[in-house]
């Protein structure tokens, strides 16, 4: 019995997206014995392009960090810049009970500079350690934040700058490791060899009358059909202005 492959647009997914999808659709041809269906070849370019794939999902695993780093360092440029400026509002004030306290904070953010939030990802990191580490060593300007009630914004900048120094330095490890790769010249190449496989398992079931081909065809079309239906319905969620791209991939 002919079967009908159904299509993909495959470009409207996200990296983490069609990794997932290449994976599924081979496993789902694995699963029923290409060998004996006259797959071997076209699957076996598709699982030939393995290592491309791998090389896209650790791209994109990388990309995820990087967006993890840019709202880390959004949050500790709220906290420190938020923090002083806590500190100069209090300082308006006609309040005796602060005015001890502010002059405390005034003079140690003078020592620290008020420019932190400027400097770049490394140098943020080291200069707020320095902060932090004096902060510590200093009773008066501990007793001069909880004061202001100031000493929670400092332990979450602690916090934030601490998960931030430590996800810098796993993405440091993943840069040195991953090779430069033109993703969209690696998805073009993937997208070649999975196209020619549907294709290969539709030629094949007019071809070879006395093989079914039909479960093969119908899993994979519930897994694509599933994929397009989703993929409308973010299209049509950006047609009506909404924020796609803070939703989950697909899964």
């Amino acid at each position: 019995m002919t079967v009908k492959i159904h299509r993909l647009p495959f470009k409207s997914l996200w990296n983490s997206e069609y990794t997932l999808f290449v994976n599924q659709s081979t496993g789902i041809v694995e699963k029923h014995y290409p060998d004996s269906l006259h797959l071997a070849k076209s699957y076996g370019r598709v699982r030939d392009a393995s290592p491309d794939i791998a090389k896209i999902k650790a791209k994109e695993l990388n990309n995820i960090i990087s967006n993890q780093l840019h709202e880390l360092d959004t949050e500790r440029d709220t906290l420190i810049t938020g923090i002083a400026a806590q500190v100069k509002t209090n300082g308006k004030l006609s309040m005796p009970a602060v005015a001890a306290h502010v002059v405390v904070l005034d003079h140690f953010f003078d020592q620290h500079g008020r420019d932190i939030a400027k400097a770049n990802y490394f140098s943020e990191t080291k200069r707020l350690d320095d902060l932090l580490a004096d902060y510590d060593l200093k009773p008066e300007v501990k007793a001069a934040s909880e004061g202001l009630n100031l000493d929670i914004l400092f332990e979450q900048l602690r916090r934030v700058n601490t998960q931030f120094a430590e996800l810098y330095l796993k993405r440091t490890e993943q840069d040195s490791a991953i090779e430069k790769v033109d993703v969209n010249a690696l998805r073009t190449k993937t997208d070649k060899v999975l196209i020619d496989l549907f294709n290969a398992i539709e030629f094949c079931s007019s071809e070879y009358e006395d093989l079914d081909y039909t479960l093969l065809a119908n899993e994979l079309n519930d897994l694509i059909t599933r994929y397009n239906t989703l993929l409308k319905a973010r299209a049509s969620r950006r047609n009506k202005g909404g924020d796609t791209g803070a939703e989950k991939p697909i899964e």
